[in-house]
């Protein structure tokens, strides 16, 4: 029992400093794939492409394509300035994410792919941003 209370005092606490998050509404119909590509495709940047797909996403199948567009307006943002050796590892990385999720079965793991993914194009879109500047 005593236990209980020891982790119940650092979660309520946690959870009172944390600022309420607000939710990204889509900006596409979310029954429509293409809409939502577009929507992707049409963000100024690869950040904010990222959040449409974080705000659209199905949980599902669907967001393979929605994430392979993310990665698309992320990768126009570094790949052609990889030398070798990072293009190796952006490759490494990005099949962690395939390696990570294979062997588990239903449309979520490919939803988690396809985020692991993204997020990994985001990584080196943000780090050739960041060195550009």
């Amino acid at each position: 029992m005593r236990t209980n209370s020891i982790l119940t005092i650092p979660a309520i606490v946690l959870s009172l400093g944390v600022a309420p998050v607000r939710a990204e509404v889509c900006p596409a119909k979310p029954s429509s794939m293409d809409d939502i590509i577009a929507a992707v495709n049409a963000a100024p940047g690869c950040d904010r492409a990222m959040k449409v797909f974080e705000a659209c996403q199905s949980g599902a199948s669907a967001d393979v394509q929605f994430g392979d567009a993310v990665e698309k307006k992320c990768e126009s943002d570094f790949l052609a300035q990889l030398r070798p050796p990072q293009t190796r590892a952006y490759q490494q990385e990005m099949q962690a994410c395939d390696n990570r999720h294979r062997n588990q079965a239903g449309t979520m793991s490919l939803s988690f792919n396809a985020f692991c993914r993204a997020r990994v194009a985001r990584h080196y879109s943000q780090q050739a941003l960041k060195v550009a500047r």
